[in-house]
């Protein structure tokens, strides 16, 4: 009850948040809300399912950019690119995923960090002539809808929190499904689940297409915030950022990941004169929470064995 009561006051606050917030803490909250999105759909690929993915930011990548082209280039209505923006991501992921899936730790790790610099370098190669090369894509229009534009920066802040609510909604439903269990099983112990019946496979490679729609998702959200994509917003550095941000948050821990999340984004953009140290910052946080607390800042408690059974 604790937990619903919460939840729902959380869920309030950030409905009301633009009402007694100026521009600016208007757009750290969006900013706020849309990294939090990347930061969740990381959370199932490395969290819940077990799997070291060190390339996250293609999938973000990949929903900006779809929706830039099309809405830049090509004049689609900013709404209508949606579909792409989520459709594009998920086949890449199953593509990639499908080849390099039974890799384990390490190895998953690196591969998925090579495609990450693959990305980037075909972003800044201006690859197809469509992506504007180093300097990006500019231009990217607002939502509308039957005429009435998107264009306020309260406005855009609730299109982005529609798009982190649905993701709330997929993942709590996640973690009570049979889907969230066989996740949770892989992670846990692979070579056992598979044992029991469980397609790690088929499990795994989903865990990359669900993620990867999610990542899309906050992929337009980011294009409509900023009106603009360029290749150093989803280099390999911020899969970094985002892997990071799960482990120190907790892992498969909503809140966990939601906190890690505020801290890494939130935080240096309230002190901006600071922003250039980040980095050290959340890495000297990475280290004591490993020391201190080695299961992340908010540890998830799913899975534990009830204390009947221990005793």
């Amino acid at each position: 009850m604790k937990k619903k009561t919460l939840t729902s006051v959380l869920l309030i606050l950030s409905v009301l948040f633009p009402l007694f917030s100026n521009s600016s803490w208007i757009t750290i909250g969006t900013t706020f809300v849309i990294y939090s999105i990347v930061s969740l759909s990381q959370d199932i690929v490395l969290g819940r399912a077990g799997m070291f993915d060190m390339g996250h930011a293609i999938y973000f990548g990949m929903g900006a950019y779809t929706t830039a082209i099309l809405n830049s280039t090509y004049g689609v209505p900013v709404l209508l690119t949606i579909p792409f923006a989520v459709i594009i991501p998920v086949i890449f992921a199953v593509l990639l995923a499908a080849p390099i899936v039974h890799l384990k730790g390490d190895y998953l790790l690196v591969a998925t960090l090579g495609f990450n610099i693959v990305f980037e370098q075909a972003l800044k190669n201006n690859l197809f002539g469509i992506t504007g090369g180093p300097n990006g894509i500019f231009g990217v229009g607002v939502p509308s809808i039957f005429g009435i534009e998107f264009s306020s920066q309260a406005s855009i802040y609730y299109f982005s929190l529609f798009f982190l609510f649905l993701t709330l909604v997929i993942m709590n439903n996640l973690e009570a499904s049979k889907t969230g269990r066989a996740l949770h099983y892989i992670n846990e112990d692979s070579l056992a689940s598979e044992t029991i019946g469980i397609n790690t496979r088929f499990y795994k490679i989903f865990a990359f297409a669900v993620s990867a729609a999610l990542s899309g998702l906050a992929g337009v959200a980011f294009a409509v915030q900023y009106s603009t994509v360029s290749p150093e917003a989803f280099s390999f550095i911020q899969s970094v950022l985002f892997f990071t941000i799960v482990i120190v948050g907790g892992q498969s821990s909503i809140p966990g990941v939601l906190i890690g999340t505020f801290l890494m984004f939130v935080v240096p953009e309230i002190f901006r004169e600071f922003a250039t140290a980040r980095y050290f910052v959340f890495g000297i946080a990475m280290i004591l929470t490993m020391i201190l607390r080695p299961k992340g800042i908010w540890p998830v408690k799913f899975g534990r064995i009830p204390k009947y059974i221990r005793h």
